[in-house]
């Protein structure tokens, strides 16, 4: 019997072992992209503000407590280059002795003079913007453009702190009223920083803008955070003097009537809002998206070539963002991009030489992960979507492999949008099924055309793809598309 107990026990053990082999089994897709976390300097508090690489191959990563380092992933070596940094949340590396950094007070100019590893100079590039001592006026950038132009972000204020009793910059009590505030210019604003290092405001309407990046068609792109006025969290194709929807920053608009903005009209600051590019669905696809880079690893990284990829806080993986021009506007999809071991908190990115991506991560005590991730392509590719555009009777959506077959009962689609109001967030409104009338698939298989029973602007586009395989039985990786639809064709 002893025996016999003691057989079934070694059975059962093997048994449950196979079984939690396989549940923990992953598809080919799953292992596409693999996150490895980079062991930290000791004692270092791991929240990442902003990281790059140097010209050299070098990372320089900045940390919330004020340090400034350099990370040789040859060697898997730290240097610290500096301390004494305030909240740095961007950086631009120059090369190996100089960086520019944007921290609470000002744009700076960091320098290691005398070669020998360490800074030694610091230097304002500018600082012509107000300040108050708000806790929540973070700063983002410098990203640069084709022409030497760097832009920076300025975040509004928020009513959950006060001020302090001496502030920089001229105060405007009109700019005070709201849950977040604009009291101090400019914040809420992008602003221009020319060659000859003048500061221009740029463009205004933000709320918490982390952070900005230029795609590979050279549209200016900033993800705004959800909140009072923004229903769920965008990315935002920003152009010169337009406004973007959230009211405080108004009081700094030249020619702007000498008013609380708050007092306007909803229907007054809806009209002249620009409207969004993509808006990601809050609670599943991003609740604090970040910064936008580009993939020009040359298919280092993957089969997404020169597409944009957004870092993002709360969930456990980036997004993709798809986007086109129609009717003399940008719009488009946002996708997520799966990555086997990847943590959240996922706040700033940056390719190496090499083609792989690394991950900056921060909870700033709210929601997310501390440390840096690399992020490698294994050289498999996923079949996975690999683009996603609108025609005149839906969407066409294209394959990184071919699909077996596509019947239209395992596309399942819904429309939905979300209110521009003053108060925090927005539940979805007018969310209603979208009739599939039929899928068609292109001979190779690589493309699907989806015809809709109706397209309308204004809302959001969500399909839900199900068990759709490829040729040789690959699963489908990424199931979930939303389409931002501010114009038909």
């Amino acid at each position: 019997m002893k025996k016999i107990l003691i057989l079934l026990l070694l059975t059962g053990l093997k048994a449950a072992a196979q079984h939690h082999h396989h549940a923990a089994a992953v598809t080919p897709g799953d292992t596409a992209w693999v996150a490895e976390n980079i062991p930290l300097p000791p004692g270092l508090k791991g929240e990442v503000g902003a990281i790059d690489f140097l010209p050299d191959g070098r990372l320089v990563a900045t940390f919330h407590r004020g340090e400034i380092y350099f990370y040789q992933p040859k060697t898997a070596r730290w240097y610290l280059f500096a301390e004494g940094i305030h909240d740095a949340l961007g950086i631009k590396a120059i090369s190996a002795k100089e960086i520019l950094v944007l921290q609470r007070a000002e744009l700076t100019r960091v320098r290691d003079t005398d070669g020998d590893g360490k800074a030694d100079d610091f230097a304002v590039v500018t600082d012509d913007f107000g300040m108050t001592g708000n806790y929540h006026e973070f700063n983002f950038g410098p990203v640069a453009d084709a022409k030497g132009n760097l832009y920076i972000a300025l975040n509004t204020a928020s009513n959950g702190a006060g001020i302090r009793p001496e502030v920089r910059g001229t105060y405007n009590p009109l700019g005070r009223p709201g849950r977040m505030y604009s009291c101090v210019p400019y914040r809420g604003w992008v602003m221009k920083l020319t060659p000859d290092g003048k500061l221009h405001p740029y463009a205004l309407g933000f709320r918490s803008p982390n952070t900005l990046g230029f795609d590979a068609a050279g549209r200016l792109l900033v993800c705004d955070n959800q909140g009072d006025w923004l229903g769920t969290s965008k990315l935002y194709v920003v152009k010169e003097g337009r406004f973007y929807g959230h009211p405080a920053s108004l009081v700094w608009k030249e020619g702007f009537p000498k008013t609380d903005p708050l007092t306007l009209p909803v229907a007054t600051l809806d009209s002249m809002r620009t409207r969004e590019a993509v808006a990601f669905p809050h609670g599943y696809v991003a609740n604090s998206p970040a910064q936008p880079v580009v993939d020009r690893t040359g298919g280092k990284f993957g089969p997404f070539r020169n597409q944009t990829l957004v870092g993002e806080m709360d969930h456990p993986f980036l997004l993709r963002v798809l986007l086109e021009e129609v009717g003399g506007e940008t719009q488009g999809a946002c996708i997520p991009l799966y990555v086997h071991g990847l943590r959240r908190g996922n706040n700033r990115l940056a390719f190496a030489p090499d083609g792989s991506l690394w991950v900056g991560q921060t909870d700033r005590g709210w929601v997310g992960s501390e440390g840096i991730q690399r992020i490698r392509w294994t050289g498999k590719t996923p079949l996975d979507i690999a683009g996603m555009t609108l025609t005149s009777k839906g969407f066409s959506l294209t394959f990184t492999r071919p699909l077996k077959s596509a019947p239209k009962e395992l596309f399942a689609v819904k429309r939905f949008y979300y209110e521009y109001h003053r108060e925090y967030g927005s539940k979805k409104f007018d969310e209603t099924p979208v009739t599939v009338t039929g899928v068609t698939l292109s001979p190779d298989g690589l493309r699907a055309e989806v015809t809709l029973g109706e397209l309308k602007p204004g809302y959001i586009y969500e399909f839900r793809l199900g068990d759709l395989v490829g040729k040789v039985g690959e699963p489908l990786l990424s199931r979930l598309a939303c389409y931002t639809l501010n114009k038909v064709r």
